[in-house]
């Protein structure tokens, strides 16, 4: 069995959740402004759809564009998206250097696309086996604290990342009970006394 162990959504996280609500709000205001772009800023012709001109009638890139410098709204984006991206790739960094041996998938991404083009992680995860050790207790108990250890090495966990440590939990568990019972069956019987009654 493999689950994964994973960061939280960018969406989770409030500063996230107020930006998008921003974009929101201007996206209601003028529905021909996109994602990044500072709508009280855009020229009419850029609105339009059409390309703005320069005072010499040249073509200018739009808001966003490389050559067009990011406003500063735009910018604290980037630098919010830039953060998240190292955090989400330290989050599954730690998992795979905490459960080597035990990851079945390695790190895969969900990403978004900032003002300035590129494309930032904001959501990660890492499979990992979950499974115990068919037959053997001990080796199941060892292993769920493995497992648990890698679920919860970020600094940070996730819900996700809380669920898989107490699944581990779980199986350690059940694997100390297996092995209580193991240790009852195998164990010899206690010795018995015997009398003999005459009349």
């Amino acid at each position: 069995m493999s689950l994964a162990v994973s960061a939280n959504s960018p969406y989770d996280n409030s500063s996230y959740g107020e930006l998008r609500d921003a974009f929101q709000q201007r996206r209601a205001a003028d529905p021909t402004a996109g994602p990044g772009v500072d709508s009280t800023r855009a020229r009419p012709d850029e609105r339009a759809g059409r390309p703005a001109l320069d005072p010499a009638g040249r073509s200018q890139p739009a808001a966003g564009q490389p050559g067009q410098p990011l406003s500063a709204a735009e910018q604290a984006e980037v630098e919010k998206l830039k953060a998240r991206d190292r955090e989400v790739r330290a989050h599954e960094q730690a998992h795979q250097a905490a459960g080597a041996g035990l990851i079945t998938r390695g790190a895969s991404y969900s990403y978004k696309s900032g003002p300035d083009g590129q494309q930032y992680a904001v959501g990660g995860e890492v499979g990992i086996d979950t499974s115990p050790v068919r037959g053997n207790p001990a080796a199941t108990i060892r292993k769920a604290e493995r497992i648990r250890r890698a679920a919860l090495a970020p600094a940070e966990p996730s819900p996700q990342d809380r669920a898989v440590a107490a699944e581990a939990s779980r199986m350690a568990a059940d694997a100390r009970r297996q092995q209580a019972q193991q240790a009852y069956t195998t164990s010899p019987a206690a010795p018995t006394s015997t009398f003999q009654i005459s009349a």
